[in-house]
């Protein structure tokens, strides 16, 4: 049996381009074949709607506090929180008082997100509801 060459990659968030995406929302990005990695920077105050999609998401509290949409609840998160969203959960954040970074990963990765930068990437993944 031929054995199949197998390599890694490495990044370093300093060479990420940031990308704004929204009014005091910039985002970098980082994905493999089946996983992505998002580091978004948020202005103070910053509301994201809440919604839902079919990609599981982990979310990371790097810096600032937060106040998430969770379902029907609502939950401040700060440091060092990690929180998980299965596909189709309903979730969104504000932003509290001051500047918030959050690092989003998704798997499958987030097409949509592609798309918005390069047209020709294949078309996000369909909720089936």
């Amino acid at each position: 049996m031929k054995e199949q060459a197998l390599s890694y990659k490495s990044w370093n968030w300093a060479t990420i381009p940031h990308e704004r995406i929204a009014d005091g929302v910039d985002r970098q990005m980082i994905h493999g074949q089946a996983l992505m990695i998002c580091r978004l920077t948020f202005a103070p105050g910053t509301i994201t709607t809440a919604h839902d999609h079919v990609n599981e998401q982990m979310t990371i509290v790097e810096r600032g506090r937060v106040r998430f949409v969770l379902g029907s609840q609502e939950r401040e998160f700060g440091p060092g929180d990690v929180l998980l969203f299965p596909s189709g959960f309903w979730h969104g954040a504000t932003m509290l008082e001051e500047e918030v970074v959050l690092v989003d990963i998704f798997s499958p990765i987030r097409r949509d997100f592609l798309a918005a930068i390069d047209p020709s990437a294949e078309p996000p993944l369909q909720a089936g509801r």
